[in-house]
């Protein structure tokens, strides 16, 4: 099932500098140029760096799609003051992205 196109605006929505690149029907999340996450199913998953495994501690790991990498389930993606400190927390542990030859 794909993403719904109001979910991910709803999710876009609540971080400022979020941005999206839709893929298959889902989307992929950036966070200063850098992938964070994505919407899969109508579910908002980030990848499980240590600072996220430290500030959702209780979350489910969840695949994306059947043979991707376990991320973890954000399930309050209304505070928005939750959000932006995890996406914050990711972007730093993160590498930068490669540069396009």
């Amino acid at each position: 099932m794909a993403s719904s196109k109001e979910y991910i605006d709803f999710v876009l929505e609540q971080c400022n500098g979020l941005t999206a690149r839709a893929m298959m029907g889902e989307y992929v999340l950036y966070y200063g140029g850098k992938v964070v996450g994505g919407v899969y199913d109508n579910r908002l998953l980030v990848k499980p760096t240590p600072s996220a495994v430290v500030l959702m501690i209780e979350a489910p790991k969840e695949l994306p799609y059947e043979g991707g990498k376990e991320m973890l389930l954000v399930e309050d993606i209304e505070d928005r003051v939750f959000l932006k400190k995890l996406f914050e927390s990711i972007y730093e542990e993160l590498p930068e992205p490669k540069k396009k030859k």
